[in-house]
C-alpha cells in the first residue's frame, strides 16, 4: 500500500461558510482534479456556484436566480401512452439524444421507479415488457422535444422490484438495477429478483424484460461501463453486515450492442489486499496498487447471498452503502454514501468517492465527506452523482430535513444548486423527498433530476456555462 495527501483538508464548517451553504449539511475533504482528468469537464474551469437559492413561489423547487424549471411528470398523472398512471418513487435516470432525420432533436429520458411490494402506484404491466406480474417496479421512458416539452411517456419495463439506480451503456441503452434479493414466494413475487435488466428507451420491446443473470443476483445499486473494454462495474447497497461488494462483469461479447450482455460472462468481486473494509481508510489520496479480482462462486446466489460466500484465502473487501457509480476519463468512480461504526463498519464517514484505474490496477480514495468530530448527521450523504458540463460534480443528497442538489467545483467548493421546497409531511413534522437521478442533456443545457416522493421529474435550465 502507498498513500499520500492530495489537497488540503477542510472541515465541514469551513467549507460551508466559504460557499454560503453553512447549515446545509454536506462537506468534504480532498482535491477533485483527479476526478476530471481526461474528461470533457476538465476543459472547463470549475466555478464557485450560482448564488443563493431563491424561494419558489409555487413551493416545488428553489433555484439560483436566472434558473428555471419545468415539471415534466408527476406520479399519479396519466401516462401519455394511455397505459395507466405515472408510477411512484422516481429514482435513477439517464438522458440520451433523440434523433430525427439524422439530427439531434430532443432527448430520451429513461427513469427508474423504486417500488417495493407495497409501492403506492405500480408500473403498469404491459405485454412483452413485464418480468413478474407481481413486481411493482420498473422504468418509464419520456421523449422530449428541443424545448423540453413532453412528446411521449410510456412504460419501458414492468414487473421488476426496487429499481434503484443503474447506468447507461455506450450503445445508448439503460441498465436498470433491482436493489433486492427477494426470491419467488417472498412478498408475493412469482420469480426471483435481484437482477439487472437492459432497457431500450426508444423501443423497449427490443430489449423486453429479460434478466441478465450472469451479472449476478444481489442488492444492485448502480453500474458503469468501460467504453473501451466493455467491462461493467457494479455496486451493491447491502443494508447490514456483511456489507456490499464492488464487482466487475467480464462479458463474453464486450461492446456488442443491444442484447450482447445476454451472452453471459464472468462476475468477479474486488479484493484490496489487507483492507477488508473500505471505511477504515480515512486519508484522502490513499491509493492501493495490485487490486485483485476474485471469481464469484455462485453469481445467482442460489443458497447464499454473494457477500456471504466463501472467497477463499484473503477474503474479500466490503463497504457500507455502495451506491453511485460512473465512468470518467479512463477510470471508474464509485460512492460509499456513509459508514457508521456503531452499525458494524470499521470507520465513520459521511461519504467516500473512490477511483479505480483498470490499467494500473490502482484504487484511490479521491474524496471523503465529513463527519465533524462533535456532531453526527448520518442521513446527510452523497447518493446519485454526475459530471456537470461546466466542470465539477452534481450530487443528490439523501438525508434528513430539506433535500438539496449540491454542486462540487473542481477546486473543492460546495454550493447549493437546488432545494426541494415540497413539504410532504405536516408543519409540525415536515418531510422532504430526496433527490435522485441527476443527469444532463447531451448538449449540457438542461439538468434533469427527480424528487423521489412524491415522484416528480424536473428539467432545469439556466446559465450553466456562466
Amino acid at each position: 500500500m502507498s498513500s499520500s495527501l492530495s489537497g488540503r483538508d477542510t472541515t465541514r464548517r469551513q467549507v460551508l461558510a466559504r460557499t454560503g451553504a453553512l447549515g446545509a449539511g454536506i462537506a468534504f475533504t480532498g482535491a477533485l482534479s483527479e476526478l476530471f482528468a481526461g474528461t470533457a469537464a476538465a476543459q472547463s474551469p470549475g466555478h464557485t456556484g450560482y448564488g443563493p437559492l431563491v424561494p419558489d413561489p409555487d413551493g416545488l423547487l428553489d433555484l439560483p436566480r436566472g434558473f428555471r424549471y419545468r415539471v415534466l411528470s408527476r406520479e399519479g398523472d396519466e401516462l401519455r401512452s394511455g397505459e395507466g398512471q405515472v408510477p411512484s418513487n422516481h429514482d435513477g435516470m439517464a438522458a440520451f439524444a433523440a434523433r430525427s432525420r439524422g439530427r439531434h432533436d430532443g432527448v430520451h429520458l429513461v427513469r427508474n421507479h423504486e417500488n417495493r411490494a407495497n409501492g403506492r402506484i405500480p408500473v403498469p404491466t404491459v405485454r412483452g415488457l413485464t418480468y413478474d406480474p407481481q413486481g411493482k417496479g420498473g422504468c418509464t421512458a419520456l421523449t422530449l422535444d428541443s424545448r423540453n416539452h413532453v412528446r411521449d411517456e410510456r412504460v419501458a419495463i414492468a414487473g421488476t422490484a426496487v429499481n434503484c439506480a443503474g447506468g447507461p451503456t455506450p450503445w445508448h441503452t439503460w441498465l436498470t438495477c433491482e436493489e433486492t434479493e427477494d426470491k419467488a414466494g417472498t412478498n408475493g413475487y412469482t420469480k426471483d429478483h435481484g437482477f439487472i435488466f437492459e432497457v431500450d428507451p426508444v423501443d423497449p420491446h427490443r430489449t423486453g424484460a429479460v434478466p441478465l443473470t450472469a451479472m449476478g443476483r444481489f442488492q444492485h445499486e448502480a453500474v458503469a461501463v468501460d467504453p473501451r473494454r466493455g467491462v461493467v462495474y457494479e455496486t451493491e447497497d447491502a443494508f447490514e453486515r456483511p456489507f456490499g461488494l464492488f464487482y466487475r462483469f467480464l462479458p463474453e461479447k464486450p461492446l456488442g450492442g443491444t442484447g450482447s450482455l445476454r451472452a453471459g460472462g464472468r462476475l468477479q468481486a474486488m479484493r484490496v489486499p489487507g483492507v477488508p473494509d473500505l471505511s477504515s481508510i480515512q486519508e484522502t489520496g490513499a491509493c492501493f496498487d495490485g487490486i485483485e479480482w476474485v471469481d464469484v462462486p455462485d453469481p445467482l446466489a442460489v443458497e447464499t447471498p454473494i457477500r456471504h460466500q466463501d472467497f477463499g484465502r484473503g477474503g474479500i473487501t466490503h463497504a457500507q452503502k455502495l451506491e453511485g457509480c460512473y465512468w470518467g476519463g479512463r477510470s471508474v468512480y464509485f460512492v460509499s454514501s456513509f459508514a457508521h461504526s456503531d452499525e458494524g463498519s470499521a470507520g465513520d464517514h459521511y461519504g467516500q468517492i473512490w477511483r479505480y484505474d483498470p490499467e494500473r490496477r490502482r484504487l484511490t480514495l479521491v474524496i471523503v465527506f465529513g463527519p465533524d468530530t462533535d456532531v453526527r448527521l448520518p442521513g446527510e450523504s452523497p447518493d446519485n452523482i454526475c459530471l456537470a458540463p461546466s466542470g465539477g460534480l452534481m450530487v443528490c443528497e439523501d438525508g434528513n430535513g430539506a433535500q438539496h442538489v449540491y454542486g462540487v467545483t473542481r477546486r473543492g467548493e460546495v454550493y447549493a444548486m437546488a432545494r426541494g421546497a415540497q413539504n410532504i409531511g405536516t408543519p409540525e413534522e415536515p418531510e422532504w423527498g430526496e433527490f435522485a437521478g441527476v443527469a444532463f442533456s447531451p448538449d449540457g443545457d438542461t439538468m434533469y433530476v427527480n424528487c423521489y416522493t412524491p415522484g416528480t421529474t424536473f428539467a432545469v435550465t439556466g446559465p450553466w456555462r456562466r
